[in-house]
């Protein structure tokens, strides 16, 4: 049976201390390898060459793994934030915002991206049952999603364009299962007609 990973908060650097790389670039290193082998099957000496620092480096910014991953689960989240709320954004109404958000995922979902798959999606089968740090930070990151889902939704009903019968709530969750589920199937990397896909999706607003 696999041990818990230790619980740790990212170690705030030292005043009056340059940092001698640039966090967000060593942080995207990190997702890339968290994402493609998981918390437990990444090493020290992966983490570091895909952060492309010296360990020293590492444990200068961070107290261990677990402080690194934290930091990478959050960098991740906020760009996966910005990129749906700008795909949103590009929506006349509630209901091209839902379905610019569902053609998004597709697109994340394949390719190189799909097969690296989402941080998200595998601290939730990873790390949930074991680490109460990730638990929380999963549930609160699905809440935010669903959340915003279901806002768009009703945009959708003020504007019209999302009959008013269509329960945001319930439907958001939908949704935001669908959504997950896209990223394990592009980890698997299982074909995705996206544009099937999407239009399947759509009807839940009609």
């Amino acid at each position: 049976m696999q041990k818990a990973a230790r619980k740790s908060e990212p170690s705030a650097h030292l005043p009056g201390r340059p940092r001698e790389f640039d966090m967000d670039t060593a942080l995207d290193g990190a997702i890339r390898v968290f994402c493609e082998r998981g918390y437990h099957a990444t090493s020290i000496g992966e983490l570091t060459a895909a952060m492309r620092l010296a360990t020293g480096s590492v444990y200068k910014a961070f107290r261990d793994k677990h402080a690194v991953f934290l930091a990478a689960f959050e960098r991740y989240v906020a760009v996966r934030s910005e990129q749906t709320r700008r795909a949103a954004a590009r929506g006349a109404n509630g209901r091209e915002r839902v379905r610019n958000v569902l053609e998004s995922y597709v697109e994340h979902s394949q390719g190189a991206e799909g097969r690296r798959g989402c941080i998200v999606v595998g601290s939730a089968v990873e790390l949930s049952a074991v680490d109460p740090v990730m638990r929380a930070r999963v549930t609160a990151q699905l809440k935010t999603n669903e959340s915003f889902i279901a806002g768009l939704i009703r945009e959708g009903h003020a504007d019209g364009s999302i009959p008013d019968q269509v329960d945001a709530d319930d439907t958001a969750r939908l949704v935001i299962c669908m959504t997950q589920g896209l990223r394990v199937v592009g980890k698997a990397r299982l074909p995705l007609d996206g544009e099937r896909l999407v239009g399947v999706a759509m009807k839940l607003l009609a």
